[in-house]
């Protein structure tokens, strides 16, 4: 079983990964290098001044992409390696292989349990605006996905109604108790950055991960098939 997740993680992960990386380079890079402009006091906003929608900017940094592929790489790499394990575990009890098709599904929740639920209440952002504490928002950012993905997996895998309302108050406990937020607004960039900074995050975060559930699935079905005597 092990080796079964082992395996399949690291090639779904490392291409789940590729592709990711290329999506962000080309749609989400962009905008980012764009605020950090702003960050850098390089361009202004707001003091008299109107500053082009389309700077000129450094698309290509070989260092910077090279060390952002390999991180996503890696980081992809994990999340397959806890999708595969959560694949396994409904396989064994259900009796039967999750396909290609179902594993996009299995993405999609994926990236509802780690992206968009903690999005609700804490949006990605771009350099330089007022946040909170970090280490305040990571442990609401950590028990919003560990509540999402329980109470998405009660209503996915439950059949008694009564059941379906405790996922669904644990998906909306966090939201509820609310996001850590700083005590006042600020932020050197335009919020039209901001906006299509999270868009952007988001979209690509939905498509890599239905890529990275349906390689998941084909590649756990490959090594269930070459384990299988």
């Amino acid at each position: 079983m092990f080796s079964r997740i082992m395996v399949s993680g690291l090639f779904s992960g490392a291409l789940g990964g590729i592709i990711a990386g290329f999506l962000q380079w080309y749609f989400v890079q962009p905008v980012l290098l764009h605020s950090e402009l702003y960050e850098a006091g390089i361009l202004t906003h707001f003091v008299g001044t109107s500053n082009s929608a389309h700077p000129d900017l450094e698309y290509i940094q070989p260092i910077r992409d090279g060390l952002s592929l390999i991180f996503s790489m890696l980081i992809y790499t994990g999340y397959a390696l806890i999708l595969i394990a959560a694949m396994l575990l409904r396989e064994q009890k259900s009796e039967t292989n999750i396909t290609f098709h179902q594993g996009i599904i299995w993405g999609v929740s994926g990236f509802f349990v780690v992206h968009l639920a903690p999005a609700i209440s804490l949006p990605p952002e771009v350099p330089g605006v007022a946040t909170a504490e970090l280490q305040l928002r990571q442990i609401w950012w950590f028990a919003t996905t560990l509540l999402t993905a329980g109470g998405l997996w009660i209503i996915a895998f439950t059949e008694k109604g009564s059941r379906f309302i405790i996922g669904a108050a644990l998906i909306l406990a966090p939201h509820i108790i609310g996001a850590p937020e700083p005590d006042i607004f600020t932020g050197p960039a335009p919020t039209e950055i901001g906006a299509l900074f999270a868009s952007r995050a988001l979209g690509i975060g939905l498509i890599s991960w239905a890529m990275l559930g349906g390689l998941s699935a084909f590649f756990l079905k490959k090594e269930t098939m070459r384990a299988t005597p």
